[in-house]
C-alpha cells in the first residue's frame, strides 16, 4: 500500500523553522538514500526566507523551491474570506488557516512534477495544520503518501527538537528562552507556547521583541491616525485615494494599524482535534479591513441579506479553519457572497487610536440609507400614523395569547 512504501523521493513543506529544520536530516536518517526536495511557499513572511536555500542544502536537501504566492494568497484566499465576514469563534481572523491551502496545493503540484513518492510536513499531531495540509494534498494528489514526523518519531517536545538540532549542527534563529511557536505571513503572526500556555498569564506585549507587527496600545501615539479605504464589490482597491494591489493594501494597513496598536488578539480557541489552545495573534491590517468592510455593508446590504450573510459567515469560518477550502460547499458559499458584494462599493473613513478603530464616515453610490426617511426633523415621505396599524398587526399574536390566557385563569 502507498502508506507503507519506503519513499525514494520526498517533497518537504519547508519553512526553515524549528520543526522543518530538523526534519531534513531526520528523513535522510530514517529513509537512507532518499532524496529530499524542500518547498517554501512565500506568503509574505519576509526575512524568514533569508538564507533558506543555503540552510536547506547544507542540512541535506537536494534543492529548494521558493514559490512566490503572496499576491494570490491575498486576492484568492484572504479577500474571499473577508468578503464573507468569516471570523472563527468571533475573534480569529484565520491568518494561518487560509495560508495552508495555497501552500499545500503548490507543494502537491511540485511533488507530482518531480515524480515524488511522498510529501512530508512538520505539523504536530495536536494541531490543526496537519489537517489543512493533508486535506489539500488529498484534493490534488489523492494517492500521494504523506509523512508526518511528529506522529512517528521519538522526539516529544520543542526542547528535544533543539537538542536534535544542536547535535546535528543545525543553525536556529531561536533560543530555548524565545522558543514561541510562531507562524507569520503577510496577513498576521501568531504566538503560542511558553508562558502563553497558561491562560492566567498576561502576554508580555511591552517586552522587547514579543510583538513583531506593531506596538501595544499603551505604546501607540497620543494622536489619532485617519485613513480612508475604497471598496469595489467588497474588495479594497485604494487607500487615501491611491489605488493599490491587494498585497500592497495589506502592507500599508499593517504599517498604519501596527503603529496604532491595532489588531492584537489574545484568544483561547477550540482546535479541530478537540482541545483548547491559547495564542496571541497580531493582525493589524486585517483587523482594519474587516472593520471597514463590515461598516460599508451596514449601508449597502438590506437587512435580510445581511442576516443571512452573518449566518453563513460562521459556516465559512469553520470550513477555512478546518482545512476544507477545496470543497463544493466553500465554492457555493463564495457564489452567494459574491452576489451580495455587487453593491458593496464606496469609501470608509476610519480613525485609529490606541488599539481602537472608530468609524469617521461612510459613503457609497449604492447606499440604502436615505436621510430624508431617517431624519428626526419634519419630512414629507414618512407618515408616522402608519406605524399604529403596523404595530397592531405585528403584535397580534402577543395580544391574542394574552387575551386567551386571561380567559383560562
Amino acid at each position: 500500500m502507498a502508506e507503507t512504501k519506503i519513499p525514494k523521493k520526498i517533497v518537504l513543506a519547508y519553512s526553515g523553522g524549528l520543526d522543518t529544520s530538523i526534519i531534513i536530516p531526520w528523513l535522510k536518517e530514517t529513509y537512507p538514500g532518499c532524496e529530499v526536495i524542500a518547498v517554501s511557499g512565500d506568503v509574505g513572511q519576509g526575512t524568514e526566507l533569508d538564507g533558506l536555500e543555503e540552510k536547506a542544502i547544507k542540512t541535506g536537501a537536494s534543492k529548494l523551491y521558493i514559490e512566490d504566492l503572496t499576491d494570490a494568497f491575498i486576492t484568492d484566499y484572504v479577500f474571499p474570506t473577508m468578503k464573507a465576514g468569516a471570523v472563527y469563534e468571533g475573534k480569529y481572523l484565520l491568518g494561518t488557516s487560509f495560508a495552508r491551502p495555497i501552500i499545500a496545493k503548490r507543494i502537491a503540484e511540485i511533488a507530482i512534477k518531480e515524480g515524488a513518492d511522498a510529501i512530508c510536513h512538520g505539523c504536530t499531531g495536536k494541531g490543526n495544520d496537519q489537517v489543512r495540509f493533508e486535506l489539500t494534498i488529498k484534493a490534488f494528489a489523492p494517492d500521494m503518501q504523506i509523512i508526518a514526523p511528529w506522529r512517528i518519531w521519538d522526539i516529544k517536545s520543542r526542547d528535544e527538537e533543539i537538542d536534535y538540532a544542536e547535535a546535528h549542527n543545525i543553525p536556529l534563529k531561536i533560543s530555548r528562552e524565545t522558543n514561541y511557536s510562531k507562524d507569520k505571513n503577510l496577513w498576521h503572526i501568531s504566538h503560542e507556547g511558553l508562558d502563553l500556555e497558561d491562560p492566567a498569564n498576561e502576554p508580555q506585549y511591552n517586552k522587547e521583541g514579543f510583538l513583531e507587527l506593531g506596538v501595544s496600545p499603551e505604546q501607540a501615539p497620543d494622536t489619532p491616525t485617519y485613513v480612508t479605504i475604497e471598496f469595489k464589490q467588497g474588495i479594497p482597491v485604494a487607500i487615501d485615494g491611491v489605488e493599490m494591489k491587494g498585497s500592497d493594501i495589506v502592507r500599508k494597513l499593517n504599517a498604519l494599524g501596527g503603529a496604532n496598536g491595532i489588531g492584537i488578539a489574545d484568544i483561547v480557541e477550540n482546535r479541530l482535534v478537540g482541545m483548547k489552545s491559547r495564542g496571541v495573534y497580531e493582525t493589524p491590517g486585517g483587523t482594519i479591513l474587516y472593520y471597514a468592510h463590515d461598516a460599508l455593508e451596514t449601508i449597502t446590504l438590506d437587512k435580510a441579506t445581511a442576516r443571512m450573510k452573518q449566518q453563513i459567515a460562521i459556516t465559512y469560518a469553520d470550513l477555512v479553519y478546518n482545512g476544507q477550502w477545496f470543497t463544493p460547499l466553500r465554492e457555493a458559499l463564495d457564489a452567494f457572497v459574491d452576489s451580495t458584494q455587487k453593491t458593496v462599493n464606496g469609501t470608509v473613513k476610519l480613525k485609529l487610536y490606541k488599539g481602537n478603530i472608530i468609524t469617521a464616515g461612510l459613503t457609497s453610490p449604492d447606499t440604502l440609507y436615505d436621510e430624508e426617511v431617517a431624519t428626526f426633523d419634519e419630512d414629507d415621505v414618512y407618515d408616522q400614523k402608519d406605524s399604529a396599524g403596523f404595530i397592531n398587526l405585528f403584535g397580534l399574536p402577543i395580544k391574542v395569547k394574552a387575551k386567551l390566557d386571561q380567559k383560562r385563569k
